[in-house]
């Protein structure tokens, strides 16, 4: 179920998490070609291996250890507006087809 259009003051949807708007907000902006190609920057990988490296020696700070969960929130909204983007390019696919 796609989320409340709130841009036009429509009626906001309590069913819907708001993670899962800025998911298909991103989805529907970026497009299926645009998400399958986004890859992180190499400082952002190697900041994230560093992270994953220190968590696993059990020497993150506090600090470091809200820097890791972000990255993995933000992959994971990635991960889903990736998903999303390709559902719908494959269903609009099969419709032209």
């Amino acid at each position: 179920m796609p989320p409340a259009d709130n841009s036009h003051g429509g009626a906001y949807d309590a069913g819907v998490k708001p993670f899962e708007e800025i998911v298909q907000f991103i989805a529907d902006a970026a497009g299926a070609e645009r998400l399958s190609a986004f890859r992180p920057s190499a400082a952002a990988e190697s900041r994230v291996s560093e992270l994953l490296a220190k968590q696993q020696e059990e020497t993150l700070t506090p600090k470091e250890r809200e820097e890791l969960q972000l990255f993995v929130q933000l992959d994971h909204v990635m991960s889903l507006a990736k998903a999303r983007a390709q559902a719908r390019h494959g269903t609009r696919r099969l419709m032209k087809a």
